[in-house]
């Protein structure tokens, strides 16, 4: 029970990697308040868990992640974990890629950090405590085609946690990292063949699919007491895809 009495935001909640942590997080006491636009996937998320609290909301809207502080301060009186997992991911070569697209792609995954730390990081700051993960990507070390807005995004991401990190240590905030490598979720599905994924999994050192849990536990490693002497941290779960 490694965060019996801990309050968590995990945002991207209702799937995937988000739905891991959210589980996990409460098999070890967690009180969480889950964030997803899809309302109905994060409300049944949320009821199958014994201390959970589903709200609709967008990651790109810093109203929304307000309402959530708010809601959570309300009913337990602090907050001491942030998840900041969702993100999109979808394809577009450089030359075809709109402005548009490259705006929305950096407003759901590293603007959104901006929102939500903007919300989280004053009562951190009260309790002289807190545990902050930001999930980014792989890609970042690794570079893909077809990728540049996502991988520029996500590189955006580590640099945010490193400077963080630096501001916020003499408060005894931590701010850590994942790069996830090649994650079997519903939504990769989407966007990523059987071919493609067996070329990926050929290229880690370990030679199978790497699951939503494999994360949510170096999430929890993050977010407990274990990792007390971290932060600024960027953590690999990729399989042994990429070392550094």
């Amino acid at each position: 029970m490694l965060l019996r009495g801990r309050v968590a935001i995990v945002t991207g909640a209702a799937t995937g990697i988000g739905e891991a942590v959210a589980r996990l997080f409460a098999e070890h006491g967690a009180s969480l308040w889950l964030m997803d636009r899809d309302a109905a996937g994060c409300a049944a998320v949320a009821r199958s868990l014994p201390d959970a609290t589903a709200m609709a909301g967008d990651v790109c809207s810093a109203a929304d992640f307000a309402r959530i502080v708010d809601s959570a301060l309300a009913k337990s009186g602090r907050i001491d974990i942030l998840i900041n997992n969702a993100g999109i991911y979808p394809r577009q070569t450089f030359l075809e890629m709109t402005e548009a697209q490259w705006d929305e792609m950096h407003d759901t995954n590293l603007k959104s950090m901006f929102h939500s730390m903007k919300a989280v990081l004053p009562h951190m700051l009260k309790q002289r405590s807190g545990k902050i993960v930001n999930i980014s990507s792989v890609t970042f070390h690794l570079g893909m085609a077809t990728l540049t807005h996502y991988v520029a995004s996500k590189g955006g991401v580590i640099g945010l946690t490193r400077s963080l990190a630096r501001e916020m240590g003499p408060h005894n905030i931590h701010i850590n990292c994942i790069t996830p490598g090649a994650i079997k979720t519903v939504a990769e599905a989407t966007v990523v063949s059987e071919e493609q994924a067996r070329q990926f999994m050929a290229s880690q050192s370990l030679r199978r699919r790497i699951m939503p849990i494999d994360v949510a536990r170096v999430c929890l490693f993050l977010s407990s007491e274990l990792s007390d002497g971290m932060t600024g941290q960027t953590l690999n779960v990729d399989g042994g895809w990429v070392m550094y």
